[in-house]
């Protein structure tokens, strides 16, 4: 069925040297990727790597925040041939990472408030540039110091255009104070601060923000997401975000077994199913503009990512709850037909029918009936 899917003229994502390396053929990923090609080794490969992240935090196990925070930062602090200082925004990260009166980071870091982060980072990028010095500045922070409580300083960071990168570290919810909800909890996702229970437990349908299409909204010079399920195209963006001046913007999702409810060993696997499923769309955009997407090889149903997760369990409990799974299903597949994730010809017929037949408004924003939500 010869059917358009996605934006026009938007291809694949494309990354030098994207082969798949094998582990049987060089041994582990960070190790042995030394004798994978040049362009393809991770900043972890090589043994005088930075480290800027290094052991002694207080991360929980199988945390994806501190996964991403590592290889994101490395990669950066490289481009930045080790020229680089970072602003921290209250969170997890900034928690577990320096507990007074220690830190586990090895460069220039530097805590601001839970919500101002952003400005923080570019008064110091206004700093070092009028000292005549090219250091290059980094703001990072959680979900909710950055779509809800920073949203702000992050809105007027990019109206400026500061030279800043600024990266959210997304686990969908205030995780540091006690998984409270926040602006990037999942639809039905339960939470300290959502409905426990009655017909429709968990975070309410039509709430939330796409943080990354807001950057984009901002015509920035480079927007990007990325999640810890693949490491190497999460470096990919970093050193291709640090080869821009102005203001950038990266979403990486990370999950977190402690709120998600999760085992701690599949962490990676979390990440990577909600690529597979659609719900978490990976991409890039140029100067307000999406120029690549990250293609789907292995679809997935939004059931095999959400049933892990406690977080989801009363969907699945008793007889479930199949209306709300399908409406979870028609996120993911109107992400599909928007970013065009999955090519018309590769899908089943019935699967494609479904892709096409999803509403664009699947969360019911714009609902006239309010318990539609």
């Amino acid at each position: 069925m010869a059917v358009e899917l996605g934006i026009p003229g938007v291809g694949a994502t494309q990354i030098p040297a994207r082969e798949h390396v094998k582990f049987y053929q060089v041994g582990s990923y960070a190790v042995g990727n030394r004798l994978a090609d040049e362009d393809y080794r991770s900043v972890q490969s090589d043994p005088n790597r930075l480290n800027t992240l290094t052991s002694g935090h207080r991360a929980c196990q199988g945390c994806g925040e501190a996964l991403g925070a590592r290889y994101a930062l490395d990669t950066a602090a490289v481009a930045a041939h080790g020229d680089l200082v970072t602003v921290n925004a209250t969170g997890c990260l900034e928690v577990f990472s320096t507990p007074y009166p220690e830190s586990a980071w090895t460069l220039p870091w530097l805590h601001s408030l839970f919500g101002n982060a952003p400005a923080v980072a570019a008064g110091a990028a206004a700093g070092l540039r009028a000292k005549g010095k090219q250091t290059r500045v980094i703001a990072q922070g959680g979900d909710g110091g950055t779509v809800d409580i920073g949203m702000g300083c992050l809105s007027g960071m990019f109206e400026r255009n500061d030279d800043v990168l600024y990266i959210c570290y997304d686990n969908e919810a205030y995780m540091n104070t006690g998984v409270q909800r926040s602006g990037a909890t999942p639809p039905t996702a339960r939470t300290a601060t959502t409905q426990p229970v009655g017909k429709h437990p968990g975070n309410r349908f039509g709430q939330g923000k796409d943080m990354a299409r807001i950057a984009i909204a901002h015509e920035i010079p480079y927007v990007a997401t990325a999640t810890v399920a693949d490491l190497r195209d999460l470096e990919y963006k970093v050193n291709k975000a640090m080869s821009y001046h102005g203001a950038r913007y990266i979403h990486v999702l990370v999950p977190c077994p402690l709120g998600w409810g999760a085992a701690s060993n599949i962490t990676v696997k979390l990440a990577r199913l909600a690529t597979q499923t659609g719900l978490f769309p990976v991409f890039e955009a140029e100067g307000g503009e999406i120029t690549s997407v990250t293609k789907i090889r292995r679809p997935a149903p939004v059931e095999e990512y959400l049933r892990p997760q406690r977080r989801f369990a009363h969907l699945f409990k008793g007889g479930g709850d199949p209306e709300t799974l399908a409406r979870l299903q028609a996120i993911a597949d109107r992400n599909i037909r928007r970013y065009g994730l999955i090519d018309a010809d590769q899908l089943d017929e019935d699967v494609l029918d479904r892709v096409l037949r999803a509403p664009e408004d699947p969360e019911g924003r714009f609902a006239d009936d309010e318990t539609a939500k």
